[in-house]
């Protein structure tokens, strides 16, 4: 009855089912403890980075917290870019890291790396456990801290000797945290709902704080009794079906012209869960010039950052959301969203081009409508995030703050273990996926059936983008002119695979195979021309865009 089997116990009675990892010499106990006494599903992936993604994945595909446990020394440190992305985006996860014995620490031991040191500012907390008794107080609270308020990463570094040593079974093992809810009571919303009821051309402006606090739901009655458009930041996408008539879809750097412009020209600007990125509101001068500016948010720090607001509301979203729909007017904007109806932009592309709005209208059209949708970072992240129709809060799974190339085929394992009976499509680029491809061996090892797209347009495309637009064409080391067949490296790994260049032969292939049912891999040849746009260029106003 060691400090393993105690963890074991732990994370049990916080109701983990799922663990993600990779074995080493400083958790070699807790592996022992695992096989012992069994209790969870424990996927091992190929690198430890591709664990800490999955437990990502899993966590925001779930709604529960993501488990992932990674040895001492490079094993820790290959967890920290993943730790930095559930961090950025307020994702919900406990990080368990191996350690040199308590001897031996501070004496640049063999694997030794001060883990709890090197991702301070990416934890909500850290722990280091020195002794085993504490083991289970300290779970029952990062469980606490990484799911209260805004969500976010704990890791809780344990010592290999603290694994091995005995624990007293008759200990209490209790931690008194205040379980009251510190948003129980009603605001004083009056003003707030002043304000919304006299706007004549509002906006929501809707963030990734809906889905964490499952407010899907009330945004939509929200927004219904105003009558009011709803924007999406890259994060939000997906708390609003993208078919509704109130949705507008993305907003910001890559915004549609009439959703920019529809900021642009509001009178009230209503932010929900949302932290006016850089990526969404460019100049902050410029940015809703002639609106009032209500910030909705449950962490305290995210007001007045970015962007001054004139009324901001600190608490649980879907609360105050219920309170502002019950006491505000309902509202009948028909000629505001005629207006903006009129702001859409007139470029069209083609439908016979084998271009990415093409490609995603073939597989919104063959994909079932809760598919999930992980991506890795780049072109087609933001065309995924233009084209395909999000219809809910956890549908959409992409790096947004941290950006993190090789995000997503990891996210993609930890999306398909905690939803087995939907399908999940990963879209990625040929440069993020040649970061991560190795985790083709986890699809195949555990027959997981991820559809996977890679739109390969031979280049860094979003790199290259920029490059053309800002630095005349000077094209440093975006492109990639090696000719890698990817049909034959997924091939390799048993995975049935197909590469083509045009619609009817992607088609062919979506009714080829066996969507949902096993691993596919779809290599899509496009141009390396083809560009994201609308962009708002670096330092620019959202309304000054550049179309295509």
């Amino acid at each position: 009855m060691n400090g393993a089997r105690l963890l074991l116990d732990s994370l049990k009675k916080q109701g983990v089912d799922t663990l993600f990892g990779y074995p080493g010499g400083a958790v070699i106990p807790f592996y022992d403890a695992l096989y012992r006494y069994g209790y969870f599903n424990h996927t091992r992936t190929a690198h430890e980075q591709g664990a800490i993604h999955a437990a990502d994945g899993y966590a925001r595909s779930s709604g529960k917290v993501g488990v992932c446990i990674a040895t001492s020394g490079p094993g820790a440190t290959n967890t920290v870019t993943g730790i930095a992305t559930a961090f950025m985006d307020s994702v919900p996860l406990v990080v368990i890291t191996g350690q040199v014995p308590t001897t031996l620490l501070g004496r640049d031991s063999f694997q030794e790396i001060d883990i709890t040191g090197v991702t301070m500012s990416i934890t909500k907390h850290n722990y280091l456990v020195r002794d085993v008794d504490d083991i289970p107080e300290i779970i029952k609270e990062a469980f606490k801290i990484a799911t209260t308020g805004r969500p976010g990463p704990v890791l809780i570094d344990i010592p290999k000797d603290i694994f091995l040593a005995e624990y007293k079974e008759d200990l209490s093992h209790t931690l008194d945290i205040d379980e009251k809810d510190e948003y129980e009571k009603d605001l004083d919303l009056s003003a707030v709902v002043d304000i919304i009821n006299e706007s004549k051309k509002p906006i929501i402006y809707a963030g990734g704080g809906i889905k964490i606090a499952n407010a899907s739901k009330q945004l939509m009655e929200f927004a219904n009794k105003l009558d009011a458009p709803v924007v999406n930041t890259l994060m939000g996408l997906g708390s609003i079906d993208r078919e509704c008539e109130l949705s507008l879809g993305l907003v910001g750097m890559h915004g549609f012209r009439e959703n920019n412009l529809a900021v642009t020209n509001s009178d009230l600007i209503i932010a929900i869960g949302a932290r006016f990125s850089d990526r969404v509101i460019g100049n902050s001068e410029g940015f809703a010039p002639k609106a009032n500016i209500i910030h909705i948010d449950v962490d305290a720090t995210e007001m007045n950052k970015n962007k001054e607001s004139q009324y901001h509301v600190v608490g649980d979203v879907k609360k105050i959301l219920q309170q502002l729909t019950k006491y505000m007017y309902s509202k009948d904007n028909t000629n505001w969203k005629n207006n903006i109806e009129n702001y859409k932009s007139q470029y069209k592309i083609d439908r016979e081009i084998f271009h990415p709005k093409n490609i995603f209208r073939l597989l919104n059209k063959k994909l079932n409508k809760d598919v999930l949708v992980a991506t890795d970072v780049g072109q087609h992240q933001l065309w995924t995030a233009q084209y395909f129709n999000f219809k809910n809060d956890r549908q959409f799974i992409t790096s947004g703050g941290l950006g993190t190339m090789g995000f997503g085929l990891g996210a993609a394992i930890g999306a398909q273990v905690a939803n087995k009976d939907k399908q999940v499509m990963l879209v990625t680029g040929d440069g993020s996926f040649n970061m991560n491809c190795n985790e083709l061996l986890t699809i195949a090892k555990y027959k997981l059936p991820v559809i996977i797209v890679l739109l390969n347009n031979r280049t860094l495309g979003m790199v290259r983008q920029w490059q053309g637009l800002f630095c005349d064409e000077r094209y440093s080391e975006t492109d990639n002119d090696f000719d890698m067949n990817y049909k034959a490296l997924s091939n390799v790994y048993g995975i049935k695979g197909y590469s083509v260049d045009s619609i009817d032969k992607l088609d062919e292939a979506l009714s080829d195979c066996n969507l949902g049912k096993e691993p596919v891999f779809i290599e899509c040849n496009i141009d390396k021309d083809f560009g994201v746009y609308p962009i708002v260029p670096p330092g620019k106003n959202i309304d000054e865009l550049v179309e295509a």
